[in-house]
C-alpha cells in the first residue's frame, strides 16, 4: 500500500519497506544481507511495520504514514468534487451563498401560513426542518447542487385559496399535500418521469431557463421595492419624489437606494473576478444598510414591514415547538371531489415546478446531455416527493426546487456538497434565527438580479430562425415573470408548441407525451 501525502489510507509500510530487509539499521531496498539470519530479521522488521509501530524503528519514516485519511479526501469521494471541477471550499461557499438568498423562506412561509390559523412558530420548525430534510434526500441520492424547500406559489394556493377560498380546514390541506407527495414519488419511481422530461423540445429546455432567470429577476426587482405595481400600467418604478413627499423615503426609499448600491456592487465584484462575489455584496449591502439605520438614515417601521436590520436576540434561541403541526393531518374528506381536485392542483403544480426548475438550474449547472436531458432525474424527483410527504407530516406546504440555488450555481457549485451545506445552515438557522433574519431583503435582492442575468443567456441557445420552435419558446420565457409562475410558462409554452406544429403540419416532430401534457395543462386551465 502506498502512503504519502497523496494517499492516506491509514498505516501500512512504504514501498521500499515492503522490499527491505533490515542490517544494523540499514536499509537494503529489494536486496538480502548476506549475513546468516537477516530474513528472520526481515520479516520481524516488517511485522512491526504492519503493527504501527513508530516510524523511528523502521528508518525514521514520517508521521504521516499513520494518519487516517483527511475530512477532504472523504468528502471528494462522496461528492466527487474533483470529477466535477470544484473543491470543498467552493461547494461550501456556493452553499451558504444559496442559504442567504434563500433564508427569506423562514420568515415568508410562516406568515403566509399562518393566515389559515396555523401556529406561525411551528410552521418557522417545520420550515427549517422540511428544507434540512429534503435539501439532505437530494444531495445524496442525486450529488446535485439543487435545494428544496416550502414553494412560495404552493403556500400561497393552500392558504388563499383552498383554506380561505374554498373553506377546508388547514388539517385537510396538509392531508392534500401529503397524498401529493405519495403520487410524485409513485411517478418518480416509473418511466413516465423520463417520459415527461425527454418529451420536452430542447428550444423549449432553453426557454424555461431562460424564463426562470427572467422570474427570478422580477422576484429580485420586486423585493428590492424598485419596481411596483400600477393600477395604470400594472407595473412602474418607485418614485423617489413621492417618497420624499409622503415622507417613506427613510423606509422604502433608502431601501432602494441601498438596492441600487448593492447591484452595482455586485456587478463590480463580478466583472473583477472577486470569489465569492455574490454572498461578498449581499454582506456589504447589508452592513451599509446596518451603517444606515445606525446613523438615522434608515428608520425601522415594522408596521409597514421594513424591521430593524440589526439581528434582536430578546427572545433567545429557543427554538418553537413543531406540537401544534406535527400529524395534524385530517384525511376525512379525502374521497370528496374538490379534495381530489386540489390534491391534483398540487401535484400539477408540484411536477411541472420541479422539471422546469431542474432543466434551468441543470443547464447552468452543466449538468444536461447532448440532448437537454439529465441523468438521474428520477432520484431528484424522488426527492421531490420524499420533502414534500415530509412536509404535510410536519405541517408544512408542499416543496419544490428552490431557484435561488442558481446564486450557489453562479458560485461555482457543482455537487451535493453545496445543498448539503445549504441543508446544514437551514437546521442551524432554527438556532440563530435572529441573526439569518435579519438579513433584508435589499440586500439580497442584487443576488436574484444578477443571477437572473446569468440563466437568461440561455435564451442565445434558441433557434429563433424557425417560427415552429421561437414562438412557443419565446411564450415559454415571458409567461414565467407576466403570470409569475414557472408552470404557467410551461404551460404556454407546451400547449403553444403542439398547436402551431400541429396546424403547420408539423405532426410528426410532436411525441405523443407532448400531446398528452398539452391536454393535461388545457385540462387544467378549465376545471382549476
Amino acid at each position: 500500500m502506498r502512503v504519502g501525502p497523496s494517499f492516506r489510507e491509514g498505516p501500512g509500510p512504504t514501498r521500499d519497506q515492503r522490499h527491505a530487509t533490515h542490517n544494523g539499521g540499514v536499509l537494503f531496498p529489494y536486496g538480502t544481507p548476506s549475513r546468516r539470519g537477516a530474513g528472520a530479521e526481515a520479516a520481524a522488521t516488517l511485522r512491526r511495520i504492519a503493527g504501527a509501530m513508530p516510524a523511528r524503528h523502521v528508518g525514521e519514516r514520517p508521521a504521516a504514514v499513520l494518519r487516517e485519511t483527511s475530512m477532504e479526501e472523504k468528502l471528494d469521494r462522496l461528492f466527487h468534487l474533483k470529477e466535477h471541477g470544484t473543491t470543498v471550499k467552493t461547494e461550501v461557499l456556493a452553499g451558504l451563498t444559496t442559504f442567504v438568498t434563500a433564508a427569506y423562506v423562514l420568515a415568508v412561509n410562516p406568515s403566509v401560513m399562518g393566515a389559515t390559523g396555523m401556529d406561525t412558530g411551528a410552521v418557522f420548525t417545520a420550515t427549517a426542518l422540511v428544507c434540512f430534510l429534503g435539501t439532505l434526500a437530494m444531495a445524496l441520492l442525486t450529488n446535485y447542487p439543487f435545494v428544496l424547500v416550502p414553494s412560495m406559489g404552493l403556500n400561497a394556493y393552500f392558504a388563499y385559496t383552498v383554506v380561505l377560498g374554498m373553506g377546508y380546514s388547514w388539517e385537510v390541506a396538509l392531508a392534500a399535500i401529503f397524498v401529493e407527495g405519495v403520487v410524485f414519488a409513485l411517478i418518480s419511481l416509473t418511466s413516465l418521469r423520463d417520459k415527461i422530461f425527454e418529451a420536452i423540445p430542447l428550444n423549449l429546455k432553453y426557454a424555461i431557463s431562460t424564463g426562470i432567470g427572467l422570474f427570478i429577476t422580477i422576484i429580485g426587482l420586486k423585493n428590492s421595492g424598485l419596481v411596483v405595481s400600477s393600477p395604470a400600467t400594472l407595473v412602474s418604478v418607485f418614485s423617489f419624489s413621492g417618497s420624499l413627499a409622503d415622507g417613506t423615503f427613510s423606509t422604502a426609499g433608502i431601501s432602494v437606494v441601498l438596492f441600487v448600491a448593492g447591484l452595482m456592487i455586485t456587478g463590480v465584484l463580478m466583472a473583477r473576478n472577486v470569489k465569492g462575489n455574490i454572498l461578498v455584496g449581499i454582506i456589504i449591502t447589508w452592513v451599509l444598510g446596518i451603517v444606515c439605520e445606525l446613523c438615522g438614515i434608515y428608520v425601522p417601521d415594522p408596521a409597514a414591514g421594513y424591521m430593524s436590520l440589526l439581528p434582536d436576540f430578546s427572545n433567545g434561541l429557543a427554538i418553537p415547538s413543531l406540537a401544534p403541526t406535527f400529524m395534524k393531518m385530517d384525511f376525512s374528506r379525502i374521497a370528496d371531489l374538490g379534495f381530489i381536485v386540489v390534491a391534483f392542483a398540487f401535484l400539477l403544480t408540484s411536477l411541472f415546478d420541479t422539471v422546469g426548475s431542474l432543466i434551468g438550474l441543470g443547464a447552468k449547472a452543466e449538468l444536461l446531455d447532448e440532448d437537454g436531458n439529465m441523468p438521474g432525474v428520477g432520484r431528484a424527483m424522488g426527492a421531490e416527493s420524499v420533502a414534500t410527504m415530509i412536509a404535510g407530516a410536519l405541517g408544512n406546504s408542499a416543496t419544490c426546487c428552490s431557484v435561488e440555488c442558481a446564486a450557489g450555481i453562479a458560485e461555482g457549485g457543482r455537487t451535493g456538497l453545496m445543498g448539503l451545506t445549504t441543508g446544514v445552515l437551514f437546521l442551524l438557522s432554527m438556532f440563530l434565527s435572529p441573526f439569518f433574519l435579519a438579513i433584508p431583503s435589499f440586500a439580497t435582492a442584487p443576488a436574484l438580479v444578477i443571477v437572473g442575468s446569468l440563466m437568461a443567456s440561455s435564451v442565445l441557445s434558441i433557434d429563433f430562425g424557425d417560427p415552429t420552435e421561437s414562438i412557443p419558446a419565446f411564450l415559454c420565457f415571458v409567461g414565467m415573470p407576466f403570470c409569475y409562475s414557472i408552470v404557467e410558462g410551461i404551460s404556454l409554452g407546451i400547449i403553444s408548441y403542439v398547436a402551431i406544429n400541429l396546424l403547420a403540419g408539423n405532426a410528426k416532430k410532436i411525441s405523443p407525451m407532448m400531446y398528452v401534457l398539452a391536454v393535461v395543462f388545457i385540462v387544467k386551465y378549465i376545471l382549476i
